[in-house]
């Protein structure tokens, strides 16, 4: 990096600290993803330049892959067939959340391509690139596709909070410290992952690797608490850094319309999760952040910090990212074949200009 990029993760990092500090006051849990989340999204709006690297955001991933596939364990895995069913009703929910929230769009003056590509609740830069190759508009699908993991990041872990009465997972029962050697093993890993052609390649090459050896009952990764806040500091500050040269007026204009879709797609996916809570006995709080429209690494990261079953919610959060990326050329298929369709009026984004 040369050093106006160093200067920009500094100040990225800077704030970071600051709004991290300032979150984990109040006790909410994900408080050092969420403080620099808001503090970089903030700096951003104010015209600061900020960026965290995309190398050093991989690396963060990484560590959340090998701290999640730590806690698969021999018992869980003889539980994986019984989950066929909430499996099932996971992407039965996707794919009602994402005709419903395209629909809001189109009434948002979105085309047909955009508009669906927009509302597809998951891997985020897959549908950025194919929604573009496909005829969509490339700024809306990101900003879309954006703002709904920035909204499902701040709205969760604070109801959550609230749900619990201010209380969290109070850590316990955390394992003692071990395996740190394991995070040697990234710069291996990461490319190994991305030559696999994995989804996710940062999170899911590591994730694979310390479930194999949890298994094996070689080592088990577990770091120490303050490198899980370093973590959730580098993976905040890269997702509030990302609104980078918004205005607050355009950016308020554009909440709007992400917001109601949000809002759509998780009373959608919460009525599948209730369901999945009545027949299958999961808990309503995992069932519903197991099929939360969010980025699988936020939401196994809210888990973790809740203790609610994070490896239930990883799964459902992985399976829906394999199946979609495998859907991928089917979309683009169909939409290739579609004339383009004027833009609807309801609620055309320039408002917020």
């Amino acid at each position: 990096m040369d050093n106006d990029q160093w200067k920009s993760l500094a100040v990225s990092l800077a704030l970071g600290v600051a709004g991290g500090s300032l979150f984990q006051l109040t006790g909410m849990p994900l408080a050092w993803m969420l403080g620099p989340l808001v503090a970089n999204l903030l700096g951003a709006m104010a015209g600061l330049t900020l960026a965290v690297p995309e190398r050093l955001r991989s690396l963060f991933l990484g560590v959340l892959g090998l701290t999640l596939g730590a806690r698969v364990s021999p018992e869980l895995v003889s539980h994986l067939a019984s989950w066929w069913l909430s499996g099932t009703l996971l992407l039965l929910g996707v794919l009602a959340s994402t005709l419903a929230c395209a629909a809001w769009y189109r009434r948002c003056g979105f085309d047909a391509t955009s508009a669906w590509f927009a509302s597809v609740p998951g891997v985020l830069t897959a549908m950025m690139i194919i929604g573009e190759r496909s005829g969509g508009d490339a700024q809306r699908i990101a900003v879309a596709q954006s703002l709904r993991v920035l909204l499902v990041i701040l709205i969760l872990p604070p109801l959550y909070w609230l749900l619990e009465g201010g209380g969290g997972a109070d850590g316990a029962g955390d394992p003692p410290v071990s395996g740190l050697w394991l995070v040697l093993t990234l710069p291996l890993l990461l490319p190994l992952g991305r030559r696999l052609r994995l989804p996710n390649a940062a999170l899911l090459g590591p994730l694979l690797v310390a479930m194999a050896l949890s298994l094996a009952e070689v080592v088990r990764f577990a770091p120490p608490i303050w490198g899980t806040d370093v973590m959730q500091l580098v993976l905040g500050c890269a997702i509030g850094a990302r609104f980078k040269g918004l205005s607050p007026a355009r950016l308020a204009g554009l909440m709007g319309q992400s917001g109601v879709a949000t809002l759509i797609a998780l009373a959608v996916l919460g009525g599948f999760a209730e369901v999945i809570h009545q027949a299958m006995g999961v808990p309503r709080d995992v069932a519903f952040l197991a099929l939360a429209p969010g980025g699988i690494g936020e939401m196994a990261l809210l888990a973790v910090a809740l203790d609610l079953d994070p490896v239930f919610v990883a799964f459902h959060h992985l399976l829906r990212m394999i199946v979609l990326m495998l859907a991928l050329p089917l979309m683009v298929r169909h939409f290739r074949r579609r004339a383009p369709v004027p833009d609807g009026e309801a609620c055309d984004e320039r408002k917020g200009d």
